[in-house]
């Protein structure tokens, strides 16, 4: 098996993002050939891409001086938003995230609501600003 991997890896090739490729028409491609536009990805392969996202972003997370600071629920709360926002747009709350530190949760909460995030995710921000303000599961 590991001399066919190695075989269809050298055809195909490894692209770590997708792209379209030569067939008539262009098929949305990853991976070693992956045609996302007629096979798509399995349940398993939906679940481990993400268990891994959430990998990255709880070290991510990990690296906020406040975050051990808080409980299960809140720092589900910081997951979800590195998880939708990234890191470089979830640092641009600095003043949500000055909340966090001081343990102000409710103010915390305020400043996500007060934000185009906010707008642009509607409900997603207000089940996130309650667990916040509430410290428990939804």
């Amino acid at each position: 098996m590991d001399k066919l991997i190695e075989m269809i890896k050298h055809h195909e090739g490894v692209r770590h993002k997708p792209y379209y490729d030569t067939a008539t028409p262009p098929k949305l491609t990853i991976g070693v050939g992956r045609n996302l536009d007629d096979n798509g990805l399995s349940d398993d392969e939906i679940d481990y891409l993400l268990a891994n996202d959430l990998k990255r972003c709880q070290a991510e997370a990990e690296t906020y001086p406040w975050f051990s600071d808080l409980n299960e629920p809140r720092k589900a709360c910081i997951i979800g938003l590195l998880f939708n926002l990234g890191k470089p747009r979830w640092d641009k709350f600095v003043k949500a995230q000055a909340r966090l530190a001081e343990g102000a949760y409710t103010e915390c909460a305020a400043e996500l609501l007060d934000s185009r995030w906010a707008k642009q995710v509607g409900k997603r921000a207000e089940d996130t600003a309650a667990m916040m303000i509430s410290g428990e599961w939804m």
